[in-house]
């Protein structure tokens, strides 16, 4: 029977290896030499044969088949693995002086060796490490800290530019490394779809692509179109590699990588300015984002003559580029209002490019903000991306201001409900007073209310939250607790709320009463009380009716709560309104009360840090339950830390500096042997 099935199945073998060939033939061409051998709908109906023969023939199908570029497999956590060789970050320098320094050193070091270097453009985007084996891709795994990262092996298939098996002459075992960037137009079109959909733009493509590799369904990563660009080659046996990094890319360019055409080789430090001179203009035309130049020492031998620092190596350097600053026209400001108030200017701008998204709009802080920078109606604003992520408005291009131009007036009522503004003395902001009437505060409190550091109920979303609001079911966040099953069935336009719907936010509402006193605290959502003064007020007044009943005085006696902060809890307790919502909260059995241990608790005045995965808590939950043995959590390792809790998959840092230091190290069972009096 076996004879016979593998004489029917050859000539199904034999196409299904003719078609991936093919295919992989016809995405070279597109995707490294941009050209099109065969329509889109030929190509379509080859991809389409393929995967149908897969399905029938799934003994056949290949691990590395052309059909995995489209993705389909669903990764529900990405396993962490340890880098073979450490992915050691670069030293970044603004300083073209410091360039210099580089150069000169190097020479130095090298006393006469005659060497050149290579500059390449440094992609702004996510770095990767590649594992070829037998000239098949078996692993791709993120940089993650240098020596440990997450596989995503999966999604990187899905990725046109990564070679699932090589062409040509390779080595046997090699890493290629490189960086995943997100083309600007795939990025803009995937914006645009979102948008239409619903949903919040990305907001730039580094961290769009970042995000992507870590999609759970790779079909998903497959739709986002990204690009992978190979930088470095390494293996275990270096003698088998070129003895240039110019080299070495060129061979992985024959072996079917997309490696840049921009490298080129520079003998002295006035060709390597006049690459940073000319790149620093023409990165603007690029189809993707770069941040700088990347100079390398060219000869590989002489990497280990000029060495490494503790996180770099010395024989390379990465130039950034400043912040690109672009000007655009003022169309408008709009107000938006915070969920405490306070009421934030927005700066509503003509469309422009600025570090691979166009930007629309950028805030303006405040009204003191407007003020010292001079802002009149229809300048021109001048814009950066501050940390090249969040656009900012660093001043005002005066060259196109126009004669007669009138200062900006800040608004004195609520753009949302007409309210006076109010402004407290020595503060910036202004906010509206009128908390109780305000739509935005009152969504904006509900969201605050139900987040994952607060009451953590997953089902209530700022969507679902409107819709409740809207339907007069929910006005404040007491109400949450009286909404009943036949009142959520059938809500929504399209009727989204079912029964089944319906009873996964109730049993999440219900969930809810069982988060601890400091975090309903937190949930309150009271001014100027963030989760760490929440913690400190519970903490001091164990229970709502003392924390309700503290003065202002009282409540500035407790360690990091100013008398600002005193005051508006006092304030905020004070309200007959607010009040009531708490006797509610109670009524509907949340945690009016916690437990903590006294001075002289089983680890009262030690520091403790935790690291990794455990089997008995989860990470808030091992570090509340320190806390209520009078420890104190760091998130660092230091000379006062008094033990390193490790699980699983720890990060190698923090063990590696507990041994410097000589921290004890304890396991999570030793941790619970003393807590529970048995150490």
């Amino acid at each position: 029977m076996d004879l016979f099935s593998a004489i029917d199945t050859e000539p199904v073998r034999q196409r299904m290896e003719q078609l991936a060939a093919e295919l992989d033939r016809l995405n070279h061409e597109y995707y490294m030499n941009d050209r099109s051998l065969v329509s889109d709908e030929e190509f379509d109906r080859m991809m389409r044969e393929l995967q149908d023969l897969e399905r029938q023939y799934p003994e056949l199908a290949s691990p590395l088949s052309p059909t995995k570029r489209v993705g389909g497999e669903v990764n529900r956590s990405f396993r962490q693995v340890e880098h073979r060789f450490p992915m050691l970050s670069l030293g970044n320098t603004y300083s073209i002086e410091e360039i210099e320094d580089f150069e000169a050193r190097t020479r130095k070091l090298l006393d006469g060796t005659p060497f050149s270097y290579t500059c390449e453009l440094k992609y702004d985007g996510v770095a990767i490490g590649l594992t070829y084996r037998h000239g098949r891709l078996v692993q791709a795994v993120t940089r993650g800290n240098g020596t440990v990262g997450d596989d995503i092996t999966t999604n990187a298939k899905t990725i046109p530019t990564i070679p699932l098996t090589l062409r040509g002459d390779y080595p046997d075992d090699f890493e290629a490394r490189g960086e995943v960037v997100y083309p600007f137009d795939a990025f803009e079109a995937m914006n645009r779809q979102r948008e239409a959909e619903g949903d919040e733009p990305f907001a730039n493509p580094r961290n769009a692509a970042s995000g992507s590799l870590k999609l759970q369904d790779s079909a998903e990563c497959a739709k986002r179109k990204l690009m992978f660009c190979m930088y470095f080659m390494m293996g275990p046996d270096e003698a088998a590699l070129p003895d240039t990094h110019a080299g070495r890319l060129e061979w992985a360019r024959q072996m079917g990588f997309k490696v840049q055409p921009y490298i080129q080789e520079c003998k002295d430090i006035h060709e390597i300015k006049a690459f940073i001179d000319h790149w620093d203009r023409a990165r603007f035309d690029l189809p993707f984002g770069i941040d700088g130049i990347v100079i390398k020492v060219n000869q590989t031998p002489l990497w280990d003559r000029l060495g490494l620092t503790a996180k770099s190596p010395r024989w390379a350097i990465a130039f950034k580029f400043k912040a690109e600053r672009v000007s655009t026209p003022l169309e408008s400001i709009s107000y938006q209002v915070g969920r405490t108030g306070i009421v934030t200017p927005v700066a509503n701008l003509s469309p422009v490019w600025l570090g691979g998204t166009t930007v629309r709009r950028a805030t303006l802080v405040n009204a003191d903000f407007i003020r010292k920078m001079d802002i009149c109606v229809g300048d021109h604003l001048l814009i950066e991306k501050g940390g090249e992520i969040i656009p900012k408005v660093v001043g005002v291009d005066m060259e196109r201001r126009q004669p007669g131009a009138m200062p900006v007036q800040y608004v004195t009522r609520c753009p949302e409900c007409g309210t006076p503004l109010v402004r407290l003395e020595g503060e910036a902001g202004s906010y509206c007073p009128n908390s109780d009437g305000c739509h935005p505060q009152i969504i904006g409190r509900l969201e605050h209310f139900v987040g994952r550091k607060a009451m953590d109920i997953e089902s209530l979303g700022p969507e679902r939250l409107e819709l409740l609001y809207s339907a007069g079911l929910v006005h404040n966040v007491a109400d949450l607790y009286d909404l009943r099953r036949e009142q959520l069935i059938g809500l929504g336009a399209d009727a989204t709320i079912q029964d089944r719907s319906a009873d996964n936010l109730l049993a999440a509402i219900e969930a809810s009463k069982q988060v601890p006193f400091e975090r309903v605290v937190f949930a309150l959502g009271i001014r100027y009380v963030g989760e760490v003064g929440a913690k400190k007020l519970a903490r001091y007044f164990k229970n709502m009716d003392a924390l309700m009943a503290a003065t202002a005085d009282e409540l500035a006696q407790v360690e990091d709560v100013g008398e600002v902060t005193a005051r508006a809890v006092s304030e905020w307790f004070a309200a007959p309104e607010h009040r009531q919502i708490v006797e509610r909260l109670r009524a509907a059995g949340l945690q009016m009360s916690g437990q903590w241990a006294a001075a002289g608790g089983v680890l009262d005045g030690m520091t403790l840090v935790v690291s990794g995965v455990f089997d008995h808590f989860s990470r808030d939950e091992i570090k509340a339950d320190i806390e209520r043995h009078g420890g104190k959590v760091s998130g660092s390792v230091s000379g006062k830390t008094s033990f390193l809790v490790a699980g699983d998959k720890m990060g190698p840092e923090k063990r590696q500096k507990a041994v410097k230091l000589g921290v004890q190290i304890i396991t999570e069972q030793q941790y619970l042997d003393m807590v529970n009096g048995q150490a």
